[in-house]
């Protein structure tokens, strides 16, 4: 068991690490304007070439934003889950750890999501309302990324019936491969924006494997 915990260690750094690589390379490798106004854009001959052939599905985009506010709502709906724990017991010390550890996560996606909001890597394919918005990462594939597989691992630690917990984890699944698949096809984004997206995803999420792993293990 312990040689797991280590080893997800090892894990979450070398995608996080992987992350870092990936983003670099972005700015530096076949960087040319292939974007809407001249934008300039890293990995252009393989991002030029899956946009092709994905094209634009405004549908698609609108359908994918829509749900991109469940993992908000998720969040939300854990956060009201501490907030009555910590009212039934009288005491935020009484609050589950898991939860603890959960809204730490969600803190660090959020500062996540900020900083790539300002800090600009790559533009979008598109503009959207006349605008040429930032993309990188794609934030939809990194919140349902984040979000939902968390939930899932809440789902199995809390929800004893198997059948219903069987059937809410598929649903978390086939909702997440929705949310990266559409928002790929949907054509707002580079594929390097959703690569980028999942790679910090899962280092973030098994790094709170790590920390909910270890706090479990104190008593």
């Amino acid at each position: 068991m312990r040689k797991n915990v280590g080893r997800n260690w090892y894990v979450a750094a070398g995608l996080l690490a992987a992350f870092v690589l990936w983003t670099v390379l972005i700015c530096a490798v076949d960087v040319e304007s292939i974007g809407p106004g001249g934008s300039r854009v890293g990995f252009a001959t393989l991002n030029g070439w899956v946009h092709d052939a994905t094209g634009v599905h405004w549908w698609l985009y609108n359908v994918t934003d829509w749900l991109g506010l469940v993992p908000f709502a998720v969040a939300f709906g854990f956060a009201i889950l501490g907030l009555v724990q910590w009212i039934r017991r009288s005491s935020l010390r009484k609050v589950d750890r898991s939860l603890w550890v959960l809204g730490g996560f969600y803190v660090v996606v959020m500062a996540a999501y900020l900083f790539f909001e300002v800090f600009a890597v790559n533009y979008r394919p598109v503009l959207i309302n006349g605008v040429l918005e930032i993309s990188y990462p794609s934030s939809t594939t990194m919140l349902a990324l984040c979000v939902m597989p968390t939930a899932a691992m809440q789902v199995c630690d809390c929800i004893k019936n198997g059948v219903l917990r069987r059937c809410l984890v598929t649903l978390i699944v086939a909702f997440t491969a929705f949310m990266v698949i559409g928002r790929l096809i949907s054509g707002v984004h580079w594929v390097s924006d959703i690569i980028g997206g999942a790679l910090l995803s899962a280092g973030l999420v098994i790094l709170y494997r790590c920390f909910a792993g270890l706090f479990c293990q104190q008593t």
